[in-house]
């Protein structure tokens, strides 16, 4: 199926049943099986590039991070290590090749990948030929067990909801049809906000999906130890508003231009998803800054081994380091959070 088609299917969806809401128009764009951006055509390096194809330190350290709470969770003979949303698998091979260099630990890994796309699931595996992965759909079918949870990038493709206030009214917006059978956002009736926002403007979003992470967490960590640790972008306490964006060829495009052709997202709820965690007596740590957790870390002293392991490649590596921890470019948008067992205590790094 082409993105025209997909487009020709949801105008036909919204004919018959009136206009979709902003989450609704998300999923099926990008998990369509047939011609979702996820399921057919997911561009990594082409359509945006994420931190781990910016530099293999971000993987790297994110390996040490792993080896550190390994540690704090007392050795134990097997751990899993989660991954959700793992793209071409390139943060894992990253991570595996620092974790490497702990043989007990790497001893101890079982690796299980979060992904429901089947074209994915193809590229991950040639990224990681060299080792041993299990792909679960969902975080409930990962083994049992103490575990350490990454995603980098995974809440910002959540889909959301968007409400606005018009004339003192809340009404959520919509994907609906203009008279040319276009594709065009409006708003709904006046409704009721979901609990727990907390606008300040006249716009607010809201991700659904965050209290049901919460509460998949929770259910592990109550019956097995385990950290999580999610780096993304989006503000630190207020909840984001009209943030929806799309990307197609490395450009923003209208987020309703090419039905299934181009990557959406939007920022993430870091205040409502710390809330949530902490309603239901989890560990939270952060959000915190990128840049700051890769240089507490050690980035600058893994930017140093690799400078001196490559001296012709040391200005461009250090570049993309540089992107990473610069406030002025990742290091300050991408925030980093941690969920864990109550039982383990703050996490290290934060």
């Amino acid at each position: 199926m082409s993105g025209g088609e997909l487009r020709t299917r949801i105008a036909e969806l919204i004919s018959r049943d009136g206009p979709m809401p902003v989450s609704l128009y998300m999923m099926i764009c990008l998990h369509d099986p047939h011609a979702g951006y996820y399921a057919t055509r997911a561009g990594f390096n082409r359509d945006f590039t994420t931190a781990p194809e910016t530099s293999q330190v971000f993987g790297e350290l994110l390996g040490v991070w792993t080896g550190i709470q390994w540690t704090h969770m007392g050795l134990p003979k097997k751990l899993n290590l989660i991954e959700m949303g793992p793209g071409r698998g390139t943060m894992m091979k990253d991570m595996l090749r620092m974790i490497r260099m702990f043989p007990r630990l790497s001893e101890a890994l079982d690796v299980t990948l979060v992904e429901a796309s089947p074209l994915l699931r193809e590229e991950q595996k040639r990224t990681l030929a060299a080792h041993t992965i299990r792909h679960v759909e969902s975080i409930d079918d990962a083994p049992p067990g103490p575990a350490i949870i990454v995603g980098n990038e995974f809440l910002d493709c959540l889909p959301i909801r968007q409400f606005v206030r018009v004339a003192g009214a809340w009404r959520e917006r919509q994907v609906g049809l203009n008279a040319k059978r276009e594709l065009v956002f409006g708003l709904s009736p006046p409704v009721d906000l979901p609990p727990g926002l907390s606008p300040t403007s006249d716009e607010v979003e809201h991700t659904p999906a965050l209290e049901l992470l919460v509460d998949k967490l929770t259910r592990r960590f109550s019956e097995h130890p385990g950290r999580a640790l999610f780096v993304d972008y989006g503000p630190d306490t207020t909840s984001p508003a009209d943030t929806l964006r799309a990307y197609s060829q490395g450009q923003q495009v209208h987020p309703l231009s090419d039905p299934g052709g181009s990557d959406l997202t939007a920022d993430v709820d870091f205040g409502r998803l710390a809330g949530l965690a902490r309603a239901a007596k989890l560990q939270v740590d952060g959000p915190l800054a990128q840049g700051v957790l890769l240089n507490k870390l050690g980035a600058s002293i893994r930017e140093k081994v690799l400078g001196d392991a490559n001296p012709a490649r040391a200005r461009e590596m250090s570049a993309a380091i540089e992107t990473l921890v610069s406030p002025a470019q990742m290091g300050e948008r991408f925030k980093a959070i941690a969920i864990s067992a109550p039982s383990l205590g703050p996490a290290q790094g934060f």
